[in-house]
């Protein structure tokens, strides 16, 4: 998100916002202000915060969470057309148009429309991953959830999802289901230099893509997504399970002492 975010800044800040067309009702979470009272306004630049694009217009600012299945393609011409899944269509002045299109099924994608001073969903996000409460947090806390959980709460750290959360823990050779209180000194370092590095690494790969977010986003990822393949330190059937909604991925021999994770849908757990 922080690299789709520069992209559009740099093609897209200084212009006005000419249109932001609602393409899907349900998608626009807010009803005030109107989209329409943002027309004409320059838009001063696209940030991120967490999970969300931010588009700064001088006071008010527009909103957009991808969720999971969300995209963001960019028109060099308007287009009229509404295919399946579209979300909304954002014009400016004599610049790309950005189409967000639905390509999931659940956690959709959304947008808001936020008045000057609204912080809106942005007011219950907690620390950014670089942050330095965040890092004492980690360093210090003596927090009983699982670290998986922890770091996919939004409240907790903002941006992170699934599939760096298990790059993270398997770069940390930490299980998901270990607790944060549980971890020693050496474990939470461990812990902090990999959210450091494959967010850096993430971040790297990220700046060398152009456009907007395509359908298709293979190699993102070092474990995430590839359960049943070998493990990439140690060659192990990488293995997965259900836990809390959300699948986890993760090497028995680096992360759990050899132990397959149970699935929570089937049986208790495996600490």
């Amino acid at each position: 998100m922080q690299a789709l975010a520069e992209r559009l800044d740099e093609l897209l800040a200084g212009a006005n916002l000419t249109s932001a067309l609602p393409l899907q009702f349900s998608a626009l979470k807010t009803a005030t202000p109107s989209p329409d009272e943002l027309y004409g306004r320059r838009l001063e630049r696209v940030g991120r915060r967490g999970k969300y694009l931010v588009f700064d217009l001088g006071g008010p600012r527009l909103l957009i969470h991808l969720s999971q299945g969300g995209r963001v393609e960019l028109e060099a011409a308007p287009k009229t057309t509404r295919p399946k899944g579209a979300v909304v269509r954002l014009r400016f002045e004599d610049r790309p148009v950005v189409f967000v299109r639905e390509y999931g099924t659940q956690r959709k994608a959304g947008w808001w429309v936020l008045a000057e001073g609204d912080d809106g969903p942005l007011a219950r996000l907690g620390p950014e991953p670089d942050d330095a409460g965040f890092r004492e947090f980690i360093a210090k806390a003596s927090d009983n959830r699982r670290i998986h959980t922890i770091l996919r709460d939004q409240k907790t750290v903002a941006g992170l999802g699934r599939g760096y959360t298990d790059d993270i823990l398997h770069e940390a050779e930490l299980s998901p289901y270990v607790s944060l209180a549980k971890l020693d000194d050496a474990e939470r370092r461990r812990l902090l230099e990999a959210i450091a590095g494959v967010l850096a690494s993430a971040l790297s790969k990220e700046r060398s893509r152009s456009g907007g977010l395509p359908t298709k986003m293979q190699g993102r990822f070092a474990v995430h997504g590839h359960h049943g393949k070998p493990c990439p330190r140690c060659g192990t059937t990488l293995q997965r399970v259900s836990f809390e909604g959300y699948e986890i991925v993760y090497c028995p021999a680096c992360q759990t002492g050899g132990k397959v994770l149970a699935d929570r849908r089937l049986s208790r757990l495996i600490r």
